[in-house]
């Protein structure tokens, strides 16, 4: 090894730049959505749920279709067994969204906290260069989880729909920030 960095560059074309409006409507957008579903967390949990459990029907149907199109081979059983617990799963979640979302937020917050914990260890065992963020991600992520924890099950209620809402805030700035960039091109 060289000890050296790929870079992906991209290349900022003519039509991106007498386009950065289309680029500045959708962060708008996605930002006005974020806002909206982190003032209606409880809905925006609930929809998250739902979309999942359609997408694991469709998942178990084509793991499903897939399995028997390949005829027997080592892992017909495997494939056939995951769309069955796909499907399981899709049903449950569109049948009780509220619940899953509870179960959700608890298997979330479970996560937070050992990725927390694991980072902070981390951090500190390996000395990086820059291990201080590192712990202080670590901290940040465990006392997520724990919050989590302290409020489940009601948090189950809320937790998904403002991360998603958070996430859409987010997303939505970074196209914002791009159009921004591609106007003074």
């Amino acid at each position: 090894m060289s000890g050296q960095i790929d870079v992906m560059i991209i290349q900022v074309t003519q039509e991106m730049i007498h386009n950065w409006g289309w680029f500045l409507a959708f962060g708008v957008v996605l930002m006005l959505l974020g806002i909206a579903a982190v003032v209606r967390s409880l809905t925006a949990t609930v929809v998250s749920m739902l979309f999942f459990g359609w997408l694991m029907v469709f998942a178990s149907i084509i793991d499903l279709v897939s399995a028997f199109m390949v005829g027997k081979w080592a892992g017909f059983f495997l494939h056939l067994a995951l769309a069955i617990l796909f499907g399981i799963t899709g049903v449950i979640f569109l049948k009780s969204p509220g619940i899953s979302a509870e179960v959700a937020t608890l298997v979330m917050s479970m996560f937070f906290l050992i990725a927390g914990l694991y980072q902070l260890v981390i951090a500190f065992w390996t000395h990086m260069p820059g291990y201080g963020w590192h712990a202080l991600n670590g901290v940040i992520t465990f006392l997520l989880g724990g919050l989590l924890l302290a409020q489940w099950p009601l948090s189950g209620l809320y937790a998904i729909g403002l991360f998603v809402g958070i996430d859409l805030i987010l997303y939505g700035w970074v196209w914002v920030a791009l159009a921004l960039d591609l106007r003074k091109m």
